[in-house]
């Protein structure tokens, strides 16, 4: 949901800002290491996780190990992982033996006795311990959260999008290599319970008044999305008769809140999980459950263990960020936060500069919620409101290889993009159809905004490339200049992109509109009961603007 450079502020006149700000600093090596998918990386896929943990809450600290099952993609002896520098490596184990490693900054390189061959399937183990970052200001500053309920019991969570997974666990912390599957076990006080992602497959006791917590994924995780919850929960349970067959949904909340609970989320998940599979397809982690846990943040999109935090209140904290009162009707951390389960979740970008893939897309599926439950102009509207959030400063995209993503205008612009797009398709059965298919072609995988813009492109039969670069890689809104003389209309397109051309509705007179297509190049048309008085650009379904001149 939100990373470490996400910011509140108060707008003039609008709600709550929840969107990202652009990062502003300098590239570091630190950056580079971290972001590009270098040999070192590319070298090995990732297959299989054992994170194997003991949570020292007393102390803050944590210690444990990583297996990491692999394998080669091309011949090599040396690899990187990552984990950050304030948690100290104990050892690397290979085949029985300790193995030499080095560390810079966040990277660790792992040196191997022998050349490791292309094909071969392998393993090696991280031993690790510290005391690992304490989030200032969680979900929007990453790292631990250590608080205690209402009732004095302790209450442990983790938020690391965007500030890294290796912030507390060591992995190959990069987007574009998801473990096929992994084993979370988590030791906590045996007065406590844990919940992380996947289905709980045993509780093992442990020496000390400990009890570990062995949680199973089954399907492929990006790392940011791995997680733990350490509390005292009261668990309810009920089942959604989804797409494809009986869907577990799972609900930890804090003793003291499970009344409120239960009337919260019997209000909003399953009418969610109806309108999202009916628009994105299936949801994507059957074998791995659907869970919505309460965390001492507001919430975060933890795969098939999503975060809550909105106090059980409609809206976000009882705010609507669209302004409209349509966002005031639902929970926003429920429907945004589940909503990353189709993006983000299942369809991931390989670099973290495409996260408008994340956000965009799942911002727009707050849109379609509304439209499932209020009907399609009403989804707009709400997509529309969300306009007043955007800067247009920055672009969307962000720079690649460094471990840096675009504006914060991804959320609002992005969505606004995805809507506008839905207007120069006009045929809501190609939409459904296209955002169906990108769940179904890049599903449980990584891939790029070219992909996407290239399957949209195609499934619709468009030539949108200029569309998605003027939204996405510039930051002005394009803007429709028009004149009219009797019933002659002049109209041409300004924008940054040279070929850009979108087709637009306009309402040529107060009963009657037409579709035109212009371009960067001025083109005239004679149009029969042409009305300068009522001709209107349609800003509301395509986000635009329009300047009439003389």
């Amino acid at each position: 949901m939100k990373r470490i450079l996400f910011i509140l502020c108060l707008l003039a006149g609008s709600a709550l800002s929840v969107f990202a700000q652009l990062k502003t600093s300098p590239i570091t090596r630190a950056d580079s290491l971290r972001g590009n998918y270098g040999p070192l990386k590319s070298c090995y896929d990732i297959s299989y996780y054992h994170l194997d943990i003991k949570l020292d809450i007393d102390n803050k600290a944590i210690s444990g190990s990583n297996e990491i099952q692999f394998t080669a993609t091309q011949n090599f002896k040396r690899l990187q992982v990552d984990l950050f520098q304030d948690l100290l490596i104990d050892k690397i184990v290979y085949k029985g033996a300790n193995v030499p490693f080095e560390r810079e900054f966040n990277a660790v390189f792992v040196n191997f006795p022998q050349e490791i061959k292309k094909g071969n399937r392998e393993s090696f183990t991280v031993f690790y311990h510290g005391k690992p970052t304490i989030a200032r200001n969680p979900p929007w500053d990453g790292g631990f959260i250590f608080k205690k309920d209402t009732e004095g019991n302790p209450w442990v969570a983790v938020a690391c999008q965007g500030f890294g997974a290796s912030s507390w666990w060591p992995n190959k912390d990069h987007q574009a290599d998801e473990v096929d599957s992994m084993l979370i076990s988590m030791s906590v006080p045996d007065t406590l319970q844990d919940v992380s992602n996947g289905r709980l497959v045993s509780t093992i006791p442990q020496a000390g008044g400990y009890m570990q917590y062995n949680w199973l994924v089954k399907n492929p995780i990006n790392n940011y999305s791995v997680t733990f919850n350490v509390g005292k929960f009261a668990h309810f349970i009920d089942t959604f008769q989804g797409e494809k067959g009986p869907l577990s949904l799972d609900f930890y909340v804090l003793k003291a809140d499970e009344e409120k609970a239960k009337k919260q989320f019997a209000a909003d998940v399953k009418p969610m999980l109806q309108c999202f599979e009916h628009w994105f397809g299936p949801y994507a982690f059957y074998e791995d459950g659907y869970k919505l846990v309460q965390s001492p943040h507001l919430g975060m999109e933890h795969q098939s263990a999503v975060a809550y935090g909105n106090k059980f209140l409609k809206g976000y904290l009882g705010r609507d960020l669209s302004g409209t009162g349509l966002g005031l009707t639902w929970d926003y951390i429920i429907i945004h936060e589940s909503g990353h389960e189709w993006f983000g979740n299942n369809v991931t970008t390989k670099d973290i500069a495409d996260m408008w893939v994340h956000e965009g897309f799942t911002t727009y599926s707050e849109g379609l919620f509304v439209e499932c439950q209020a009907g399609k102009e009403a989804g707009a509207k709400y997509i529309h409101g969300l306009r007043k959030n955007i800067g247009n400063k920055h672009p969307v995209i962000g720079p690649y290889n460094v471990n840096q993503e675009g504006s914060g205008d991804m959320y609002p612009k992005g969505a606004n993009l995805l809507q506008t797009v839905r207007a120069v398709i006009n045929n809501d059965d190609k939409w459904l159809s296209i955002l169906r298919g990108i769940n179904a072609t890049y599903g449980l995988k990584t891939c790029t905004t070219q992909e996407i813009e290239a399957y949209i492109s195609k499934q619709s039969n468009l030539k949108l490339g200029p569309v998605f670069d003027q939204y996405l890689r510039k930051t002005a809104i394009p803007v429709l200049e028009y004149s009219i003389s009797g019933d002659k209309l002049s109209y041409r397109w300004v924008a940054d992109v040279a070929d850009f051309a979108m087709p637009i509705d306009v309402q040529i007179n107060a009963e009657k509109s037409m579709r035109i297509y212009p371009s960067t190049k001025t083109k005239t048309m004679n149009m029969k009961g042409l009305d300068a008085a009522t001709f209107k650009v349609d800003d509301f379904h395509f986000y635009v603007f329009s300047k009439k001149i003389n």
